[in-house]
């Protein structure tokens, strides 16, 4: 209940309105020198919402708040409130050259309205680096996985250490599946196929 709190004070600082989301900016692509394949033992991904999403959500009565061990802050700057999820990677495989790999997280994001009593709740997030896709566990049922979110590494730059691969600037965008069940739960047509919901960065570590 901190987080909501959190948010919706900085939203109502800001004196925001929910206006349209911004494209994520632009930065050369690069790739690995490497095409090796190697195995993840760690490391993290962060989303950070695009301006406007965090406004429009609250505006809406929806809050979101991340499940442990996912962490969650609010910052306000120029375009407005945005919201930081960080969720830490529990393995997969990558091949930086190729841009090939599955990255598995723990941790998820509650979609929550509290006074209507609806929530969903996504989780355990595996992103299909060649596939471009993010997909979740909805409603913490390992049964039940959906796209979640179209991945766009058209923007992204690629640094590789000697241990460690960091990918920044990747584009995400609402899937159908997502937009419709979003929707359904709590009652709106606010979440639309396509939505540019942010974008995300991961630091991997093998």
């Amino acid at each position: 209940m901190r987080m909501f709190k959190r948010v919706a004070i900085v939203a109502t600082m800001a004196g925001l309105v929910a206006g349209p989301v911004a494209a994520a900016s632009s930065a050369s692509a690069s790739t690995a020198s490497s095409s090796s394949q190697v195995r993840l033992t760690g490391g993290a991904t962060t989303v950070t919402t695009a301006p406007g999403i965090a406004t429009a959500l609250l505006g809406n009565g929806i809050v979101p708040v991340a499940t442990l061990p996912g962490t969650e802050g609010a910052s306000i700057g120029g375009g407005g409130v945005a919201v930081r999820f960080s969720f830490p990677v529990t393995g997969g495989w990558l091949n930086a050259g190729k841009l090939t790999g599955t990255i598995w997280h723990k941790g998820g994001i509650l979609f929550a309205d509290v006074p209507a009593g609806k929530q969903i709740l996504v989780s355990d997030f595996v992103i299909s680096v060649h596939q471009g896709v993010l997909t979740a566990a909805v409603n913490g049922s390992s049964k039940t996985r959906v796209p979640l979110f179209k991945l766009s590494l058209a923007h992204a730059t690629i640094h590789k250490g000697w241990h460690s691969i960091r990918i920044s600037g990747i584009g995400l965008t609402l899937t159908s599946t997502a937009a419709s069940a979003l929707d359904a739960t709590f009652g709106t047509s606010l979440f639309q196929p396509g939505l540019k919901l942010g974008t995300a960065s991961t630091v991997l570590r093998f």
